[in-house]
């Protein structure tokens, strides 16, 4: 197994009750691993415990091309497991082998160069997850630079892009993981009191149900230097309460795409949703307000659709942005203008003013067709525990602040529903 970590005499990992060294991992009764080969493309379910983890260092060394997936996503595992051509299904320790005779292109040059792989399955939001396939030997490259060492917490997944960045950033720069069972705030918040976690990245849904759960700032823990937020947009009005609120954590903006990986960030400012995307091999542009990347460490490409990238090889984000300076700001996904009877707009601009209406915790905003107008713009709001919203004041200061066609024609009080990676669904 590879030795990046051997003689590191301090915890790599904390997990559970337990805390343990490169060596104390390494020397785990390992998983038999006879029955695969390299350049099997090997389906590890699991998450970032001990063995998952010894496990998945095992077979990026056996040149296998790892698909991470966790039980959370386990009625799309027969999706998965057809799309990225798997060979093999390993969980709790079980290896079972799955016949197939398909092939393809993308994976057949990996095994010729003897090259470990990635896949990852995007998220799925606009049609069906795609597989994204990464030479591994190429992801791990810019984890090469050691940078400042800290005690991360692991909050997204381990079948996740920013998940596994957040781990191999971490390793490679001798810091410590901290991993945790479940993802509720109160578990979070208590194993970084526990562990005395020094740098904790999250979705900016998770902090906005922090904030309206009314544990800021009391048991936020003195240990905690840095929140990173990112995966989805963050509206200002959350992180300027939160900055006022938590006035010695630097907040910073993380951006990646799971098709390129994840960027090196600079914030504009730490209560600022300008940032600075770049790092050695990256190339940004802007064109028709839309961000586009050309990136070195980017995919091989998908397994199960055509490549996105264009003839100088520039993929398109799909993120529409607004430069400053060199600092772009994220307005939202194209996917997200609404247009109503072509006049259009952002949900997101909607939804950064509902939420500054008192008692509010979480807004949706979306776009349902209309007969007349193309579309029109519905709204969810999730009123705060034990508040109610008195609908008739919270029209009338929509009125007071929108134009007759972003106004929402229904409102619906309920619930927002949240994916277990704490994202808006």
């Amino acid at each position: 197994m590879s030795v990046i970590w051997e003689g590191i005499e301090y915890p790599l990992l904390m997990f559970e009750d337990m805390e343990l060294k490169f060596s104390d991992i390494a020397e785990q009764s390992p998983i038999d691993l006879s029955d695969i080969k390299k350049g099997d493309v090997v389906a590890l379910i699991g998450d970032f415990d001990p063995s998952s983890l010894h496990t998945l260092l095992r077979l990026i060394d056996l040149g296998t091309i790892v698909l991470p997936l966790t039980t959370e996503t386990k009625e799309q595992h027969d999706y998965f497991f057809e799309s990225a051509l798997v060979d093999v299904i390993l969980e709790q320790g079980i290896v079972k082998r799955r016949i197939h005779e398909d092939s393809h292109e993308l994976i057949d040059s990996l095994r010729k160069k003897d090259h470990s792989g990635l896949v990852a399955f995007t998220s799925g939001t606009t049609g069906r997850p795609k597989a994204i396939l990464h030479d591994f030997n190429l992801f791990l490259k810019r984890f090469e630079t050691p940078r400042q060492s800290f005690r991360t917490l692991n909050f997204l997944m381990f079948d996740h892009v920013g998940g596994l960045n957040t781990l191999f950033h971490t390793l490679f720069s001798k810091g410590a993981v901290i991993a945790p069972r479940t993802r509720t705030v109160e578990s979070i918040l208590e194993i970084c009191e526990k562990y005395q976690v020094e740098v904790l990245p999250t979705t900016p849904t998770f902090l906005r149900i922090m904030l309206i759960s009314g544990v800021v700032p009391m048991k936020i823990p003195t240990s905690l230097k840095i929140i990173t937020y990112g995966t989805e947009l963050m509206d200002q009005p959350t992180l300027e309460e939160l900055c006022k609120l938590l006035p010695n954590v630097d907040f910073r903006q993380t951006y990646g795409i799971s098709e390129l990986g994840v960027f090196r960030v600079k914030s504009k400012a730490r209560n600022s949703l300008y940032m600075k995307i770049g790092g050695e091999g990256i190339e940004t542009k802007v064109v028709d307000g839309v961000l586009k990347i050309r990136s070195k460490f980017c995919m091989l490409g998908y397994l199960n659709t055509t490549s996105p990238f264009d003839a100088d090889g520039w993929y398109d984000t799909q993120d529409i942005v607004e430069e400053h300076e060199g600092y772009y700001k994220i307005l939202g996904r194209i996917g997200d203008v609404i247009n109503v009877a072509g006049l259009k707009f952002m949900a997101s601009e909607v939804e950064r003013v509902a939420l500054t209406f008192p008692n509010i915790s979480l807004v949706k905003v979306y776009a349902k067709h209309n007969p007349i107008t193309g579309q029109h713009v519905e709204m969810i709001i999730q009123p705060n525990k034990a508040s109610e919203i008195n609908l008739k004041h919270f029209k009338e200061f929509l009125k007071e602040n929108f134009q007759s066609h972003m106004m929402p024609k229904r409102i619906h009080v309920e619930t927002v529903a949240v994916s277990h990676r704490y994202k808006k669904m």
